[in-house]
């Protein structure tokens, strides 16, 4: 008897599960979407497309170095922006900042209210060498073909900084004159840390005791079929930024003639380490992912959507399927990837020393000195020295998606793509921007550009062939023209 009862006991338990699930599942749904009007802006694509391939002709590379710096190509940009842009240039207040950066303030009616910052970067990085001809279209040729705009920094990040300046100039043609003064920031060393470009215009702001309302930067766009399951189209809205750090891992043994080896050599130690580093990685967790998958699951088949739709239940299973995707993966933990290695100087000598360098993204919850912290303790070896390569950055503040500013970018894309069915997720920016910068000058920080990624898209960007499809372009130029006009309203 006391058998039955308990296995009765069970199978109402059971089914009531099953209940709660099912039900969380089918109540699973976003909320309606906000009534849009979309944007009067006209553009004439062919136009607009010419005036971001010409930016793509400027060879504006940044180095880590300073003194390997070309300014002309900075330079001959800077001019080309003069006579493209008359409007913003007789309008506008220009400023230099450290030789290359550029700040423009464009002066609101009301100087109560505090100024928003819309930011890109004008640097790109260089093109890897031996890969020129393995392009379509030479890299720093802007060639305008098959519905594209061909070149380095098309997506990362010249499409974002002109088309600000389009957008600014048609609103200035319009006639637009703003409350709340706007600022245009284009720093020319984000590939490299943006230590003397975006900082250095945030030191000019701070010196002004300039609070920011509201700071846009690149970082998050518009997925298509990235997502498993997922077939609409994903604007992702960057609330919060991974950390970054670079290790280096060096090692020094005793050299010799490598036909009486000991039993490790310097590479054999330090490659044993990168072993134990890639097969012990940092502990997931679900915490900086949940608001992506609670706007995103509704659109999964019902399979995936019952697991989305019940993590409290199926979290070990969510964060397996997450770790088998490079993409997901990187949003629910911090992620090590060896990057450089240096040993040995001849084929039958023992190294006498081998170095490695280790690239980390830091998860919010954890620090620069956590992620350190970790691997010392992994690696577990005295011999091997760790030592940073620069500060590095500490992750960044979670935004508020309830905020006035989440909700504009939110409304601003859903006029823009008023016309096509589209989700809005917050997002974890995996990659490091120039944004970081600003942290201490407002508490309203996002990163989103309107451009559309396949996932044959996702290497582009420092990879071969980027290209911005014209079409995209328009729509950066409109989402700009748009997002200045809505934000003024608040």
């Amino acid at each position: 008897m006391p058998m039955k009862k308990t296995v009765f006991t069970a199978a109402i338990l059971f089914v009531a599960l099953v209940l709660i699930v099912v039900t969380r599942t089918f109540l699973f749904t976003l909320p309606p979407i906000p009534a849009a009007q979309p944007s009067d802006l006209k553009i004439d694509p062919e136009k607009t497309a010419s005036c971001l391939s010409k930016a793509l002709t400027f060879k504006t590379v940044s180095h880590q170095d300073p003194n390997q710096f070309d300014n002309e190509p900075f330079i001959s940009f800077h001019r080309y922006l003069e006579k493209t842009f008359p409007l913003i240039h007789a309008a506008l207040q220009k400023e230099t900042i450290n030789s290359l950066s550029l700040l423009y303030t464009w002066k609101g009616t009301d100087t109560t209210l505090k100024p928003i910052l819309l930011y890109a970067h004008q640097d790109v990085v260089p093109v890897a060498p031996g890969t020129e001809k393995e392009w379509d279209h030479p890299p720093y040729d802007g060639i305008v073909s098959d519905g594209f705009i061909w070149g380095r920094g098309a997506l990362d990040d010249k499409s974002s900084m002109v088309g600000i300046l389009e957008a600014v100039e048609y609103l200035l043609q319009n006639g637009f004159q703003p409350r709340r003064s706007l600022l245009l920031a284009f720093g020319h060393d984000e590939e490299v840390s943006g230590t003397r470009g975006a900082h250095g215009i945030a030191e000019l702001l701070a010196s002004r005791n300039i609070q920011l309302e509201f700071i846009l930067d690149e970082g998050a766009v518009i997925v298509k079929d990235v997502v498993p399951g997922v077939t609409v189209p994903i604007a992702l809205i960057g609330i919060a930024e991974k950390g970054y750090v670079s290790l280096e891992l060096s090692v020094k043994t005793t050299g010799g003639h490598s036909s009486m080896p000991p039993e490790h050599t310097a590479i054999g130690i330090l490659s044993k380490a990168i072993t134990i580093i890639e097969e012990n990685p940092f502990p997931a967790t679900l915490k900086y992912s949940a608001q992506f998958f609670e706007h995103v699951g509704p659109k999964m088949p019902f399979a995936r959507k019952m697991i989305f739709a019940n993590m409290w239940l199926f979290n070990p299973l969510v964060k397996k399927i997450l770790s088998g995707s490079p993409e997901l993966n990187a949003g629910i933990r911090t992620t090590a990837a060896a990057t450089l290695f240096n040993g040995g100087v001849k084929e039958n000598v023992l190294p006498t020393q081998a170095s490695a360098v280790i690239n980390f993204r830091i998860l919010p919850g954890e620090t620069v000195s956590s992620t350190i912290e970790y691997i010392r303790k992994i690696i577990g070896n005295p011999d091997i020295q760790i030592k940073p390569i620069g500060p590095g950055n500490d992750p960044s503040r979670i935004e508020d998606t309830r905020s006035k500013s989440y909700e504009m970018i939110q409304n601003t894309i859903y006029s823009l793509f008023s016309h096509q069915e589209m989700v809005v997720a917050p997002f974890l920016v995996l990659a490091a921007t120039d944004s970081h910068h600003f942290a201490a000058l407002t508490n309203n920080t996002y990163r989103f550009s309107p451009i559309v990624y396949h996932p044959e898209d996702l290497k582009r960007p420092h990879g071969t062939n980027e290209r911005i499809s014209v079409g995209d372009y328009v729509n950066t130029v409109r989402f700009y023209y748009e997002f200045i006009r809505r934000f003024d309203t608040l």
